[in-house]
């Protein structure tokens, strides 16, 4: 059986500041993704879609209500101080807490994937590449680009 290889080039860049553009009379957010030095665009044409893969920005420890957008507690009838608790975490049969609670937590600083970005625009002389939508990470955060 014949080994299938991956076509798909990975392009090395870093995040800019995302910006809107003018393109077909209206007007389209896009975030500047600017080429790391000696990397090529190979076949990425205008249009193309593509997946791009960062890490997002860490928020620190967060509870529960930021961080899984529980509800929280009531305000009135007796709550004090239990706005932002997470509730009940478990029944009383297996006298633990089950893997995989939800609770709070680290949030944020994970790597993840946006797929199906489409390349509007691509400036060779100054080695950049918008695409339409956000892309996870901070600015100058270093991303991945794969042509779908």
């Amino acid at each position: 059986m014949p080994a299938i290889f991956n076509t798909n080039m990975k392009i090395l860049a870093k995040k800019m500041k995302m910006t809107q553009i003018w393109k077909d009379d209206s007007v389209v957010s896009v975030s500047p993704l600017k080429l790391e030095s000696g990397t090529e665009l190979g076949d990425l044409q205008e249009g193309d879609k593509v997946k791009v893969t960062g890490t997002t920005k860490g928020r620190g420890f967060q509870g529960v209500v930021k961080r899984y957008s529980f509800g929280g507690g009531p305000k009135t009838h007796g709550q004090k101080n239990r706005y932002r608790a997470p509730g009940s975490i478990g029944n009383t049969a297996p006298q633990r807490v089950i893997p995989g609670r939800k609770m709070a937590g680290r949030m944020g600083g994970a790597r993840q994937t946006i797929r199906n970005l489409k390349v509007v625009q691509i400036d060779k002389d100054n080695s950049i590449v918008m695409v339409r939508g956000s892309v996870p990470g901070n600015k100058n955060g270093k991303v991945m680009i794969v042509k779908s």
